[in-house]
């Protein structure tokens, strides 16, 4: 066999991956250039890397189309009843109850411990950009009382709701990877958990006290409310039970939790081909999207119907938490078609191929890719997806577990973020941050659960 022939294959494979990242490119000039809606610059982008890898132009439209049902088959429904469930909890004052009570608790030396606790709670129910809206007011009043700074108690807050973010289900980036790989809700959810614990310490108290002495002027600045808008206020007495709060907020984890534990004791992980009765039950009420529905079923009573709230008022609280992910979803679809995009025309077999004798493990090399693109693309979730897409023929060659590639990935979506991240300038504007203090502060804690996440991720497949 001569060298050329040897060396086509390989030059084939990398003009394939070089399209790949033109596209990415293309991507990028579309939304930050020329500030293009992320959806319509995902489909435009789809349709020209597909061309470039050379889809016959009558098979493309199918191919976004099939990307983006397959995406949001089953996604529509756990995104859609998740906002209702979380926009309930907030709107009934439940989340309030959660944070106060368990500031209250811990004292005024458990500030960090007791923040953190109330946004992972809080987290797991809400979308981020909601968690931190509701959370940041909250945090500025008792660090006012307490006599701290604001971002002593900022930081903790950031780091949990991220880390739920990007690691637990039912939060968009790591429901839509598990659909993409194949992976179990359940499992990521137990692995997320047992990973997020020390990720959300080391990057939320830990990493607070060392920013203090490298950026001490950040904990000098007292906010900026104003940037929030109005603000809903809450008599504590009138808001749900602390325990009935919680037990809403975290009711699908439990559903997908028990199911879980049931399939790793009984049947070592995974159900039988030919389930009996009781397997039937769990594997009903632990599948995402009947937990959520399950879960906004006790969502509408607990906090609506058992306090006495109209049909009507319970009804506006869900069609207005269904006009606040609209955007979210389709950005998800555009995702979901620019991966299928990617999956036809050969661009994951060719990654695959690539790197096959490498010796790079797969865990880190979805983690490298997810990393790229979110210091490309800004969105956690776009990356995610579409390095899901381009991961999966290697992932499942290599044998790896998907639980913890969609953990691998979710950890390499949430690295750097910078200014072309919505999370950035949130956290920016609320706490009243320069661009020095925001890079010093909030792209090193996306960055820090980044790397430590993967660092379990890389622990827990040596004993799973």
């Amino acid at each position: 066999m001569t060298n050329s022939s040897v060396g086509f294959p390989q030059f084939y494979q990398i003009q394939q991956i070089l399209d790949r990242f033109l596209g990415i490119l293309l991507l990028l000039v579309l939304i930050i250039k020329f500030k293009f809606n992320t959806y319509v610059s995902l489909i435009i982008t789809a349709v020209v890397v597909a061309l470039g890898l050379g889809m016959a132009p009558a098979k493309i439209a199918t191919s976004i189309q099939n990307g983006i049902g397959a995406q949001l088959g089953e996604l529509a429904l756990v995104f859609g009843f998740g906002a209702m469930l979380g926009r309930l909890v907030a709107d009934a004052g439940g989340a309030y109850r959660i944070a106060h009570t368990l500031i209250n608790a811990f004292g005024r030396r458990g500030l960090q411990l007791a923040v953190v606790l109330a946004s992972f709670i809080i987290g797991i129910a809400l979308f981020f950009e909601v968690g931190i809206v509701l959370l940041v007011p909250i945090v500025f009043a008792i660090a006012a009382e307490a006599g701290v700074p604001i971002l002593t108690l900022g930081i903790p807050m950031a780091a949990a709701l991220s880390v739920t973010h990007g690691f637990l289900p039912p939060h968009p980036a790591p429901t839509a990877i598990s659909t993409a790989l194949g992976a179990s809700a359940g499992l990521v959810l137990a692995y997320g958990v047992i990973i997020a614990i020390p990720t959300v310490y080391i990057a939320g108290p830990l990493f607070s006290k060392l920013a203090h002495r490298f950026v001490p002027d950040a904990f000098e600045r007292r906010g900026n409310l104003k940037a929030l808008g109005p603000q809903k206020t809450f008599k504590l007495e009138e808001t749900p039970s602390f325990g009935i709060s919680v037990l809403t907020s975290l009711f699908p984890v439990i559903l997908m939790a028990i199911a879980t534990v049931y399939e790793l004791v009984f049947h070592g992980g995974k159900l039988p081909k030919t389930p009996n009765g009781l397997d039937n039950v769990i594997a009903f009420i632990g599948s995402p999207s009947i937990a959520m529905l399950i879960s906004l079923l006790f969502a509408m009573w607990a906090m609506g119907y058992a306090r006495k709230l109209p049909a009507k008022a319970i009804m506006t609280t869900l069609e207005d938490a269904v006009k606040s992910i609209a955007m979210l979803l389709l950005v998800i679809g555009g995702g979901g078609a620019f991966k299928q995009v990617l999956i036809d025309g050969g661009v994951g077999d060719s990654v695959k191929n690539l790197f096959v004798g490498s010796g790079i493990s797969p865990l880190i090399l979805g983690w490298l890719i997810a990393v790229v693109l979110r210091i490309a693309l800004g969105s956690a979730t776009v990356a995610a997806m579409t390095a899901s897409g381009l991961v999966l023929p290697l992932m499942q060659s290599a044998g790896i577990q998907p639980a913890l590639m969609v953990l691998a990935i979710g950890a390499g979506s949430l690295a750097a973020s910078h200014v072309n991240d919505a999370g950035f300038w949130m956290f920016r504007e609320y706490f009243d941050l320069t661009i020095k203090q925001t890079l010093l502060t909030w792209t090193l804690l996306e960055t820090i659960i980044s790397v430590v996440g993967l660092g379990g991720v890389l622990l827990l497949s040596l004993v799973v």
